[in-house]
Protein backbone atom coordinates (compact mmCIF):
# COMPACT_ATOMS: atom_id res chain seq x y z
CA UNK A 1 0.00 0.00 0.00
CA UNK A 2 1.30 3.40 -0.94
CA UNK A 3 0.96 6.36 1.74
CA UNK A 4 1.45 9.66 0.00
CA UNK A 5 0.72 12.25 3.20
CA UNK A 6 0.11 16.56 2.38
CA UNK A 7 0.39 19.30 5.32
CA UNK A 8 -1.69 21.66 4.24
CA UNK A 9 -1.29 25.45 5.95
CA UNK A 10 1.55 23.67 8.86
CA UNK A 11 4.88 22.28 8.80
CA UNK A 12 5.48 19.27 7.87
CA UNK A 13 5.68 16.21 11.03
CA UNK A 14 7.96 13.28 10.95
CA UNK A 15 6.63 11.80 13.88
CA UNK A 16 3.33 12.01 12.46
CA UNK A 17 3.90 10.28 9.44
CA UNK A 18 4.80 7.39 11.44
CA UNK A 19 2.05 7.54 13.66
CA UNK A 20 0.15 7.76 10.60
CA UNK A 21 1.98 5.03 8.70
CA UNK A 22 2.03 2.35 11.75
CA UNK A 23 -1.94 3.02 11.59
CA UNK A 24 -2.40 2.49 8.64
CA UNK A 25 -0.37 -0.90 8.06
CA UNK A 26 -2.60 -2.09 10.94
CA UNK A 27 -5.39 -1.44 8.19
CA UNK A 28 -3.54 -3.13 5.44
CA UNK A 29 -2.87 -5.76 7.37
CA UNK A 30 -6.51 -6.64 8.02
CA UNK A 31 -7.94 -5.36 4.43
CA UNK A 32 -5.04 -6.27 2.10
CA UNK A 33 -6.80 -5.06 -0.93
CA UNK A 34 -6.07 -1.78 -0.09
CA UNK A 35 -3.70 0.07 -3.12
CA UNK A 36 -2.86 3.61 -1.81
CA UNK A 37 -4.15 5.65 0.86
CA UNK A 38 -3.76 9.66 0.41
CA UNK A 39 -3.55 11.65 4.20
CA UNK A 40 -4.71 15.40 4.45
CA UNK A 41 -3.74 17.33 7.45
CA UNK A 42 -5.06 20.82 8.15
CA UNK A 43 -5.42 23.45 10.25
CA UNK A 44 -8.08 25.83 11.34
CA UNK A 45 -8.20 28.95 12.78
CA UNK A 46 -11.81 29.05 13.99
CA UNK A 47 -12.81 29.61 17.61
CA UNK A 48 -15.80 27.12 17.55
CA UNK A 49 -14.28 24.16 15.77
CA UNK A 50 -11.60 21.89 17.48
CA UNK A 51 -9.34 23.01 14.63
CA UNK A 52 -7.01 19.63 13.63
CA UNK A 53 -8.39 18.42 10.72
CA UNK A 54 -7.24 14.52 9.22
CA UNK A 55 -8.48 13.60 6.02
CA UNK A 56 -8.12 10.30 4.39
CA UNK A 57 -9.26 9.06 1.00
CA UNK A 58 -8.21 5.06 0.26
CA UNK A 59 -8.05 3.88 -3.01
CA UNK A 60 -9.24 0.05 -3.39
CA UNK A 61 -11.46 -1.89 -6.01
CA UNK A 62 -14.33 0.22 -6.66
CA UNK A 63 -15.28 3.58 -5.59
CA UNK A 64 -12.80 5.13 -3.45
CA UNK A 65 -13.55 5.74 0.11
CA UNK A 66 -13.67 9.18 1.75
CA UNK A 67 -13.35 9.69 6.00
CA UNK A 68 -12.79 12.73 7.70
CA UNK A 69 -12.37 14.28 11.49
CA UNK A 70 -12.18 17.47 12.90
CA UNK A 71 -10.72 16.99 16.79
CA UNK A 72 -8.46 19.17 19.53
CA UNK A 73 -5.22 17.28 18.31
CA UNK A 74 -4.04 15.27 15.40
CA UNK A 75 -3.54 12.15 16.76
CA UNK A 76 -7.18 11.98 17.76
CA UNK A 77 -8.15 13.19 14.54
CA UNK A 78 -6.56 10.05 13.24
CA UNK A 79 -7.85 7.66 15.27
CA UNK A 80 -11.51 9.00 14.00
CA UNK A 81 -10.45 9.01 11.02
CA UNK A 82 -9.28 5.45 10.73
CA UNK A 83 -12.19 4.19 12.91
CA UNK A 84 -14.55 5.30 10.04
CA UNK A 85 -13.03 4.56 7.38
CA UNK A 86 -12.75 0.76 9.31
CA UNK A 87 -16.31 1.04 9.10
CA UNK A 88 -16.42 1.88 5.29
CA UNK A 89 -14.19 -1.15 4.81
CA UNK A 90 -16.26 -3.66 6.94
CA UNK A 91 -19.49 -2.80 4.14
CA UNK A 92 -17.31 -2.62 1.14
CA UNK A 93 -15.88 -6.51 2.65
CA UNK A 94 -19.64 -7.72 2.80
CA UNK A 95 -20.68 -6.61 -0.26
CA UNK A 96 -17.38 -8.35 -1.95
CA UNK A 97 -18.50 -11.56 -0.13
CA UNK A 98 -21.85 -11.64 -1.78
CA UNK A 99 -20.84 -11.09 -5.15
Amino acid sequence: MTINIQYVHMATSEAMNEYVAKKLKKLSKKYDWIISTKVYFDHENHPQAKGKICKMELSLPGPRIFAASNEKNYELAVKETIKDLERQLKKRKEVFKTH
